[in-house]
């Protein structure tokens, strides 16, 4: 009797974890250049300098807590269960149709979204903030002194909706990919350079699907904690396009991609190979 290798739903959303934790290390400064970016009306070299110049290099990793607790709720699930979920739908087969495994990619994204959507809160304010950090703590009480426990799900919608674009890009585009990569170039499935092939693709079709959902959640997350700038998700689109133009929900693509791009990479080949 044959004995399967496959990892438990709890094994393979842990691996998936321990995959993001280690690859928000490199791509946070990029995340912190995209946000602030989002937020004014500064490019990215603007947006670089002047964080060097006022904040210094550590300014660039403001935030990581939040983004290791993020990793640890949001990703874990939306990474780590995708394979789990993939295959009790029955679309684990490489020849499953593709809806399927988008479909599977869609389900753990939105539910690592709504685990990991306070800790998205806290960390777009921790990445906006220009001035001296505020203390881990005394971030979380502000907030639940100002708005309660629904402060933390602030653009929970949008997010949900980006969590389940972008999961399901990422997953199913990398998925896709692998195949056709094995069938162009001869290269075994589970070898690093299809794994870095296929997951360098899903990075790029994420980008172009998930920027606009990115540029309204960042919009909403960054709200002062005592003050409500937008009436939700429909109110903050609206506002954007109107005072801003349709093309600024694609506003900061380029680190937007540079941050999927490496990070697509690094997590779905750790996650492959430990």
């Amino acid at each position: 009797m044959s004995v399967s290798n496959k990892p438990s739903l709890l094994q393979s959303t842990a691996l998936g974890g321990t995959a993001a934790m280690f690859a928000v290390n490199f791509t946070h400064p990029i995340e912190l250049v995209k946000t602030r970016v989002q937020v004014s009306n500064e490019g990215i070299i603007a947006t670089c300098s002047s964080t060097m110049r006022n904040e210094g290099v550590a300014a660039f990793w403001k935030g990581i807590p939040w983004a290791y607790c993020r990793e640890g709720s949001y990703t874990a699930i939306r990474l780590g269960a995708y394979a789990p979920v993939r295959d009790a739908i029955g679309a684990g087969a490489p020849d499953a149709p593709a809806h399927m495994k988008f479909l599977a990619g869609a389900l753990t994204g939105a539910v690592g979204s709504v685990a990991g959507n306070p800790f998205d809160v806290l960390k777009t304010l921790s990445q906006t903030n220009k001035s001296e950090s505020l203390p881990l703590m005394s971030l979380v009480g502000k907030m639940y002194r100002d708005q309660g426990i629904g402060g933390f799900y602030r653009g929970v919608q949008v997010n949900i909706m980006r969590a389940i674009t972008l999961n399901a890009t990422k997953m199913g585009v990398y998925d896709i990919s692998k195949g056709y990569v094995v069938d162009t170039t001869g290269w075994q499935r589970n070898s690093a350079k299809t794994a870095f092939c296929s997951s360098f693709l899903a990075g790029f079709f994420m980008t172009v699907t998930v920027s606009p959902f990115d540029r309204v959640r960042t919009a909403l997350m960054n709200q002062p904690t005592d003050a409500k700038l937008y009436d939700g998700m429909t109110d903050c689109l609206v506002k954007t396009v109107r005072n801003e133009g349709i093309l600024s929900l694609w506003k900061g693509f380029i680190p937007i991609w540079a941050r999927f791009a490496p990070m697509a990479t690094l997590q779905l080949l750790t996650i492959e190979f430990l």
